[in-house]
């Protein structure tokens, strides 16, 4: 009972919406033979290359040094290295190859874009200068990226949700974990999670971490990492992590995705049970990660 009836927590429209969203993008890219891949860093790039490759479909990948792993050559048809703040050279890039339709895969490290040595660090080249400082609205995550896939449209580079090659990796709604949550813990959930979506509504973070319908910790610019480990402190242990998606959630770029570090990371930190968000958030080697978490006694909901 206690994981079905979480589900009134939830937006009863999230699945449909993703699905109309995926669906028609999936007709788009179907057609396709041959996608460019950004890769940043984590596991969602390899997963998605393979999931793509097994369709078909050649991969021609854009790491992004010092965020892409270097393993990601193995599973792409292609592969080449441009900096984080080189737009002009990523599209010249991807015209080379004659690439009209790509998907950003992976994270960035938000961090990078308050550093003082920023420009020094990363060497912006001309079309990222005039991208930043005279078409931004805000230095928003959401707005950066939308920035970026503006200047590829503008090239006729069309900038596409990964979805469609990896549907396996939603998460589908109910209680994902042998362990279910206890009435506390869903008496945590139902009492952070409106809090969540606002603060993601607000573009500050898409995760919080509660206890005892107290909210000790909200991520910020420092990532959910940082964010559990903070709240895990404060609690002492036994905390709830809630992270969701933001409303009307580009399906391009930025989904909440969870996965085997995550897992870890919640066992290290003393976290009891994660929330997330069912239909919007990817979970990376699926069956591996609720194992993991099966192993821990962590419980795993999507609502």
């Amino acid at each position: 009972m206690l994981c079905n009836s979480a589900k009134t927590t939830g937006d009863a429209g999230d699945d449909k919406e993703f699905g109309e969203k995926a669906g028609t993008v999936g007709k788009a890219v179907g057609r396709k033979k041959r996608i460019g891949l950004i890769a940043g860093n984590g596991r969602f790039p390899i997963l998605f290359a393979q999931s793509a490759k097994a369709e078909g479909v050649d991969v021609i990948a854009v790491g992004i040094e010092g965020e892409a792993s270097p393993e990601i050559e193995k599973y792409v048809n292609k592969l080449y290295w441009v900096g984080v703040a080189k737009i002009g050279k990523l599209i010249k890039t991807f015209k080379g190859e004659q690439i009209e339709n790509a998907v950003m895969a992976g994270g960035l490290t938000k961090s990078h874009i308050h550093s003082k040595l920023k420009h020094l660090k990363f060497r912006p080249d001309l079309r990222t200068i005039n991208m930043w400082y005279k078409k931004l609205r805000s230095k928003h995550d959401h707005s950066i990226l939308e920035a970026v896939a503006d200047e590829l449209a503008m090239e006729g580079i069309q900038l596409m949700s990964s979805l469609e090659y990896v549907k396996h990796l939603v998460a589908e709604k109910g209680c994902l974990t042998k362990k279910v949550p206890s009435e506390k813990e869903m008496a945590d959930i139902e009492f952070g999670w409106n809090i969540a979506k606002e603060v993601a509504r607000m573009e500050i973070g898409q995760c919080i971490v509660v206890k005892n319908k107290t909210v000790l910790a909200v991520e910020a610019i420092e990532g959910t990492d940082e964010t559990i480990k903070r709240g895990a402190a404060l609690g002492r242990g036994d905390v709830v992590v809630i992270k969701v998606s933001k409303k009307n959630q580009d399906l391009r770029f930025d989904l909440p995705t969870i996965g085997m570090e995550t897992i870890n990371h919640l066992k290290e930190t003393g976290v009891s049970t994660l929330a997330i968000e069912a239909g919007m958030t990817l979970i990376l080697d699926k069956e591996e990660a609720i194992n993991l978490a099966n192993r821990y006694k962590i419980s795993v909901i999507a609502l």
